[in-house]
C-alpha cells in the first residue's frame, strides 16, 4: 500500500494526532529524498520498533553553501514513494520550501563546539542548517524515535547533543552504515560519480579499514594515523581532501594519544 503523502503542516499534525489517539508510537526518518538502501534500512528499523512510520522528503536549502549542489541535487520523487511503499512507511511529509521557511523566517539553531569542526570546517553554516531543519521536523512530527545513519557521524552527534540540550522527547536511533560490496557507503550523491571516480572513491573505505586495523594492532598516535589517511587518500587520482581526522567520539576534538571511544572521519 502506498503511504499517504502530505505537504501541509496542518495535515501532518492531524495525521499524527489521529495515530496518537489510537495509542500508536511514531517513528520518524528524515531524508532529503533520492532514497537508497541506506534509507530503506532506517525505514525498516522504524517499522520494526514503532506503530506508525513517517518519512520526510525535503531538500533543505539552508544546509547548502552558495557554491554547492542544491540546484542539481537528485529529486526522483516517484521512485522515493515507491521505496517508501515497499518498506511500508505510513506517511510521507514532503513540504515546499515556503512551508518550512515562510517569508520573514529568522531563527537558526547552533550546536557550539560540534558544528564547526571536521566537515563543518569546510562547509560553514552546513550544520546550522541541519540542526534547524531537524528541530523543526521534530516539533512537527513529534516522534517517539527518530532514525539516522551512522554514515553522517558528525550530523548524528550534533543531533544527539541538540536533542539532549533542548530536552526534546525524542530518542535518536543510530543505524549502521550500508555499503556497496566494495565498501563504498551508499549516498544519494554517488550518482554524480563517473566510472573512474566511482572506482577511486573506495579509497575512503579502504583507508578507514586500514586505520581501524592499525588501532587494533596497538597504534595509539593520531598523528601517525592521520598521516596514513592523508597519504592514502591524496595519492588517489581526482581526490581533493577536505579533512582526515581521528577525534574523540563525543567532543569531536583531536585526541592524541588515542583513548576511550574515537571517531575516524
Amino acid at each position: 500500500m502506498n503511504p499517504v503523502v502530505v505537504r501541509a503542516i496542518s495535515a501532518l499534525r492531524q495525521a499524527v494526532h489521529d495515530v496518537r489517539r489510537r495509542g500508536l508510537t511514531v517513528g520518524f526518518v528524515p531524508t532529503m529524498g533520492a532514497l537508497h538502501e541506506g534509507h530503506a534500512s532506517l525505514i525498516r528499523a522504524a517499522r520494526k520498533e514503532t506503530g506508525f512510520v513517517v518519512v520526510s522528503i525535503f531538500v533543505n536549502p539552508t544546509q547548502f553553501g552558495p557554491h554547492e549542489d542544491l540546484a542539481r541535487y537528485p529529486q526522483p520523487f516517484e521512485k522515493d514513494l515507491a521505496l517508501c511503499a515497499v518498506e511500508s512507511a505510513d506517511l510521507v511529509f514532503a513540504p515546499q520550501v515556503e512551508t518550512l521557511y515562510p517569508q520573514g523566517f529568522r531563527t537558526a539553531v547552533e550546536v557550539g563546539g560540534l558544528q564547526d569542526v571536521l566537515e563543518g570546517s569546510s562547509r560553514p553554516g552546513h550544520f546550522r542548517g541541519v540542526a534547524t531543519v531537524v528541530l523543526k521536523l521534530f516539533h512537527l512530527v513529534s516522534p517517539d524515535h527518530a532514525y539516522f545513519g551512522q554514515k553522517d557521524a558528525q550530523q548524528v552527534r550534533i543531533i544527539q547533543q541538540m536533542t539532549r540540550d533542548l530536552n526534546l522527547p525524542v530518542e535518536v536511533r543510530v543505524c549502521p552504515i550500508v555499503r556497496e560490496a566494495d565498501g563504498l557507503a551508499l549516498s544519494s550523491r554517488n550518482v554524480f560519480l563517473d566510472t573512474a571516480q566511482r572506482k577511486n572513491a573506495t579509497v575512503l573505505y579502504r583507508s578507514l579499514v586500514e586505520a581501524q586495523a592499525m588501532i587494533k594492532q596497538g597504534e595509539r598516535s593520531s598523528t601517525v594515523l592521520q598521516r596514513m589517511l592523508t597519504e592514502r587518500i591524496t595519492a588517489t587520482p581526482g581526490v581533493i581532501l577536505d579533512s582526515a581526522a581521528i577525534v574523540d567520539a563525543d567532543s569531536l576534538q583531536p585526541i592524541d594519544p588515542l583513548r576511550e571511544q574515537v571517531l575516524i572521519a
